[in-house]
């Protein structure tokens, strides 16, 4: 099976590491694994002001700050996974992602926030349910 892990760096994050450690049917070295991030887009007017080079160099060390942590876990585990990201809106780049990469699962974790909240704010989860033909787990 080939599963996305979306990560973000939160202690969601962590609990759906915990969650799949403790379910070998999913968290197998049968498996392959690719971890992914959704880097937040920086405003129009400021990326203009440092440049395209800049910005993606800050994009990337980013992303290696929240994509090495899972990695070295994962390996510690016996799990060997690619590691990718995209700057962009997160619920959206992450279904396409899971999409474009032909993922059998995808995983990530929520904030659980209640209703009210995902109304006034938006979900992450609920973007990606509501537009990504990938099956999807979310752990809360």
């Amino acid at each position: 099976m080939k599963i996305l892990l979306a990560v973000d760096g939160s202690k969601y994050t962590k609990k759906m590491l915990a969650y799949l450690v403790t379910h070998p049917e999913l968290f197998s070295a049968d498996n392959q694994y690719a971890v992914f991030n959704a880097q937040v887009p920086m405003p129009a007017r400021a990326s203009a002001a440092i440049g395209s080079e800049v910005l993606k160099s800050f994009h990337a060390e980013e992303a290696e700050k929240l994509l090495a942590p899972v990695c070295k876990f994962l390996a510690r585990h016996g799990i060997d996974a690619k590691s990718d990201w995209k700057v962009g809106a997160a619920g959206p780049v992450i279904a396409k992602y899971s999409e474009s990469g032909k993922f059998d699962l995808l995983v990530l974790g929520s904030h659980g926030h209640g209703a009210l909240v995902n109304l006034v704010l938006g979900s992450v989860a609920n973007q990606v349910l509501a537009s990504c033909k990938t099956p999807v787990l979310i752990v809360r």
